[in-house]
């Protein structure tokens, strides 16, 4: 129970880390570009991956990263470097994970907040820039607190779901050398539910990992309500 926990708490945690702030930030540069067609082209390449699957990506990943046939091993390589087995290092396991995933899912969660952002009221933007805000203070006084419930809203139903990291992607870049990284809850229950048909047992853990996730969600939610006025409920 342990590893299985710290295994998948500690994905789920790196995932949030770096997954949500990056579209927030992503959101407010595009917001600042005044070039139409470099927008949208923006906008175009980083939505893209989001539309892959998690064969495709974890194919990316492999085209990548293999040992003999991997770009960043045989630019290392030409470089003079030494060359590198991360797939099959458990300390790799993690980052080229939640890199993946962020890579995969910054554009599109980026949407959200672009969305918020263009409620902000132009009057008041134009009086800043007439009070001498320069573009950071803008950012900071005028963006930012306007997207701020959205962040917090967001944020409340992500660490919600900490726990329930799926097991598709896993699964795909899971190999006998990293399962002691990369062998959480999820696959745990695909492999003894699916592969053994120990359904009972299997449903348990869903139902207790459930009530964890539910647990977490009222505890964030109750704090989000007291530090500020934007939650849930």
């Amino acid at each position: 129970f342990v590893p299985l926990l710290r295994n998948t708490f500690l994905l789920a945690l790196y995932s949030l880390f770096w997954g949500f702030p990056i579209p927030i930030v992503l959101a407010l540069m595009m917001n600042e570009v005044g070039n139409a067609a470099f927008k949208r082209t923006v906008q175009m390449l980083t939505y893209a991956p989001y539309f892959l699957s998690s064969v495709a990506v974890v194919g990316l990943v492999n085209l990548f990263f293999q040992r003999e046939t991997g770009l960043v091993n045989i630019l290392a390589v030409n470089l003079g470097l030494s060359d590198h087995n991360y797939l099959a290092d458990p300390t790799w396991f993690r980052t080229l994970y939640v890199g993946s995933g962020v890579w995969q899912g910054a554009g599109w969660g980026t949407i959200i907040y672009m969305a918020a952002l263009s409620s902000v009221d132009g009057e008041v933007v134009e009086a800043a820039i007439v009070d001498g805000a320069n573009r950071m203070q803008k950012i900071l006084y005028i963006h930012i607190p306007t997207i701020l419930p959205t962040i917090v809203i967001l944020l409340i139903m992500n660490t919600g779901s900490l726990l329930s990291v799926g097991y598709e992607k896993v699964l795909l870049m899971q190999n006998s050398l990293n399962m002691e990284v990369s062998d959480v809850i999820s696959t745990y229950v695909y492999r003894l539910g699916i592969r053994n048909a120990q359904f009972s047992y299997t449903t348990a853990i869903g139902l207790a990992n459930s009530l964890v996730n539910a647990l977490i969600l009222v505890i964030v939610n109750f704090v989000a309500g007291r530090l500020g006025e934007t939650s849930l409920w």
